[in-house]
C-alpha cells in the first residue's frame, strides 16, 4: 500500500476508531466510578454536564449546522427521555453485572433496531439478516448462560432496557430526524436528557458524598471521553458514513471486555468468549446484510 493511500485509509477510519476506543474505555472506567461510592444517578448527571460543554464549544466553534425547525426541536428534546433511560439503564447494568457481559447486552440493540423497523415499516431485511440476527441472539444467549456465577437478573434487565430504549432512539430519530444534523439532534436530546437527572437528584436529595477523589477524577474523565465518542462518531459518519461507522462500533464490546480483565480482574470463561465471538461476528455479518 502506497503511503499517500495508507495516509488516506487512517484519516477516514480514525473517527470511528476513536469512538469505539473511547466508548469501550468509558464502559469500563465506569465500573471503578461506582466502585468508589459515586452512584448511578450522579455520575449520569455528571456526564451530561460535562458532554453539554464540550459539545457547545464544538457548536460554537465548529461548521454551524442548519437551523432545527420547531417541530425537529420538539422531537429532539423528547428523545432527551429515552437518552436518559439508556443512559441511566447501561450504568444501572455495569453496576450490577460484569462490564462484558452488560456491554454485550446492550449491545443487541442494533438487532433490535432492525426488527422494530420491519414491525413498524421503516426498513426490511432479508433471510440473510434473520439468521444472523438469530445467531447473534444466540451467541450472546451462551454468554449468558456460560457465567460461571449467579447473575443479576435486574442488571440484565437494565442492559435489556438500555437495548430497547436505544432501538427505539434510532428509529424514532431516523423517522422523525432524518433532515436534522445529528449534533443538533444529540445537543437536545443531551440537554432534555440533564435535565431530568438533575430533577432526580433534586427531588430526591440525592447529592454526592463521596470522599474518595480518584472516583471523582475518573467521573469527569468517563464524561470527557464519552462527549469525545459522541463527537468522533458524529465525525465518523460523515467520512464513512452510517453502515461503516456501525461495523467499526463493533470494536466497543470487544474493547471493554478486553479491558476489563487487567483493570477489573473480570474473567471470561473460554464459553463466554466463544459465544461473545459469535454474536459479534454474527452482528458484523447482519450488518452488511442490511
Amino acid at each position: 500500500m502506497e503511503p499517500s493511500s495508507a495516509r488516506q485509509r487512517l484519516y477516514a477510519l480514525w473517527p470511528g476508531l476513536a469512538a469505539a476506543t473511547s466508548f469501550g474505555i468509558c464502559d469500563t472506567l465506569v465500573k471503578l466510578v461506582l466502585a468508589a461510592g459515586i452512584d448511578v444517578l450522579t455520575l449520569a448527571l455528571i456526564r451530561g454536564v460535562v458532554g453539554i460543554v464540550i459539545l457547545f464549544v464544538y457548536l460554537r466553534f465548529g461548521a454551524p449546522p442548519a437551523p432545527a425547525s420547531a417541530r425537529e426541536r420538539a422531537y429532539a428534546l423528547g428523545l432527551g427521555v429515552l437518552f436518559a433511560a439508556i443512559v441511566y439503564g447501561l450504568f444501572g447494568a455495569i453496576d450490577r453485572i460484569t462490564v462484558p457481559v452488560a456491554v454485550l447486552t446492550y449491545f443487541i440493540y442494533p438487532l433490535l433496531t432492525a426488527i422494530g423497523g420491519v414491525v413498524f415499516g421503516v426498513e426490511r431485511i432479508g433471510w440473510q439478516g434473520m439468521v444472523a440476527a438469530l445467531v447473534a441472539f444466540c451467541g450472546l444467549a451462551l454468554t449468558i448462560e456460560a457465567y460461571p456465577q449467579h447473575l443479576s437478573l435486574i442488571g440484565l434487565g437494565f442492559a435489556l432496557g438500555a437495548a430497547v430504549c436505544r432501538a427505539a432512539f434510532l428509529l424514532l430519530a431516523r423517522r422523525e430526524l432524518q433532515r436534522l444534523d445529528p449534533r443538533l439532534t444529540t445537543w437536545y436530546s443531551l440537554l432534555s436528557s440533564t435535565a431530568i437527572f438533575a430533577i432526580a437528584a433534586a427531588a430526591t436529595l440525592n447529592w454526592p458524598t463521596s470522599p474518595d477523589a480518584g472516583g471523582w477524577l475518573l467521573a469527569s474523565v468517563v464524561g470527557v471521553g464519552t462527549a469525545i465518542a459522541i463527537l468522533t462518531l458524529y465525525m465518523s459518519t460523515i467520512r464513512i458514513g452510517p453502515f461503516r461507522s456501525a461495523l467499526i462500533m463493533n470494536l466497543e464490546p470487544l474493547l471493554a471486555t478486553v479491558l476489563s480483565v487487567p483493570l477489573l480482574g473480570q474473567l471470561i470463561t473460554p464459553v463466554q468468549a466463544l459465544g461473545a465471538a459469535i454474536m459479534l461476528a454474527a452482528l458484523v455479518a447482519f450488518q452488511s446484510w442490511r
